[in-house]
């Protein structure tokens, strides 16, 4: 029986490393053109309403800056993780948690007002998301558990409290039954970076800071230098001192604080209180920004603006087009899918083999390297 296999390759292609992101991207417009032609839609007139349309006035800028802002803060976290081998995917419940923990000086204090209230406001909402990115990590050190699993189930708690939150203990009693919070008082809310010209606020600027220090941290430093040694040798890594328990624990709290960040920065700066729903997916597409960004800060930037055009193009072709609002969500799965088999292809090479066949020494000397576990 035949039958297809993968080989580790014994070197990747530093050129088709770099093209990757371009190439994964190029192939989603092709398979986003097919798609458009499927359901009847102009795949020119769709591409244009989805990705330069958006772009077109200034506080469409403004709304880019807004939608990209919480994919960078949480995808440079993800990204330290993933160097590091750790599977974070619990993203979406950290930056909850982050919005909820952020929420409670405005929502059970809303008379206090204070400059000192949106710096705690953000303090507590990265504490909120640290703590609730702890919990896998701890259970990955104590009890050996598989932190996806884990993280991801841990998502959907997180919305259950934030429904039950609303809907209850911390409902307006004054919304006319709506499930949302009192609105928060203005010196909870975030600013506008330019008020005159647009509503992109200071969440954009935090994304910035994060980037260019997460990337620093990771090339000029020993801690950076721990982080990438644990993730792709643990061995050599115990060898020389470092704790991979401490590691594990410290990236996930650095993950879940910036998804907090990017979470009660969120609920401060567009919302301004709490709903049933406070995220379209951001923990979920920001996996998708840190890996279109080859792990690296400063990718991340510019892979997470381009996820958020996809957002507002998703929009804007609702209005023009009439299409789903599940149409950014089939862009963003299509451009993971190709971002990762395009990876995939730089590491490993397709082998046709039959179920009898013996396997060359050459070919089975990939194969038989062991991986090594956390």
């Amino acid at each position: 029986m035949m039958r297809l296999e993968l080989v580790k390759r014994p070197q990747r292609s530093a050129l088709f490393s770099i093209l990757s992101p371009f190439i994964a991207f190029l192939l989603t417009l092709v398979a986003g053109a097919v798609m458009f032609a499927l359901i009847g839609v102009n795949p020119l007139a769709a591409f244009r309403v989805y990705f330069i349309e958006p772009l077109s006035q200034v506080w469409q800028l403004h709304e880019l800056a807004i939608k990209a802002a919480p994919l960078i803060l949480i995808g440079v976290g993800l990204s330290v993780c993933y160097r590091a081998n750790v599977w974070n995917i619990g993203a979406e419940g950290q930056f909850i948690l982050g919005g909820i923990a952020g929420s409670i000086i405005p929502v059970l204090f809303p008379n206090f007002e204070s400059p000192i209230v949106l710096p705690l406001m953000l303090l507590m909402g990265m504490v909120g998301g640290a703590a609730y990115a702890a919990i896998p990590a701890l259970l990955k050190v104590r009890f050996n558990t598989n932190e996806i699993l884990t993280s991801l189930m841990l998502v959907y708690i997180a919305q259950l409290f934030l429904d039950w939150l609303v809907r209850g203990p911390w409902k307006d009693p004054k919304g006319f039954n709506f499930p949302q919070t009192v609105q928060f008082n203005d010196s909870a809310i975030l600013p506008a970076i330019w008020p005159q010209s647009g509503d992109a606020h200071w969440g954009f600027v935090f994304a910035l800071v994060a980037a260019v220090a997460l990337w620093l941290v990771m090339g000029r430093t020993i801690a950076g230098f721990e982080i990438r040694v644990l993730g792709s040798a643990p061995r050599a890594g115990r060898f020389a001192g470092f704790s991979l328990n401490r590691m594990i624990v410290s990236v996930f709290c650095l993950s879940g604080a910036l998804a907090g960040l990017a979470g009660i920065s969120v609920v401060s700066g567009e919302i301004n209180q709490l709903q049933p729903v406070i995220s379209p997916g951001y923990g979920f597409t920001a996996i998708i920004v840190a890996f279109l960004g080859r792990l690296n800060p400063l990718g991340i930037v510019a892979a997470g603006i381009v996820l958020a055009l996809t957002y507002l193009g998703g929009e804007a072709a609702q209005t023009a087009l009439g299409v789903s609002d599940k149409v950014a969500r089939v862009f963003q799965g299509m451009l993971l899918f190709f971002v990762l088999g395009c990876d995939t292809l730089i590491n490993y090479r397709i082998r046709l083999a039959g179920g009898g066949a013996a396997v060359s020494a050459k070919d089975a000397a990939p194969l038989a390297e062991p991986e090594e576990a956390h």
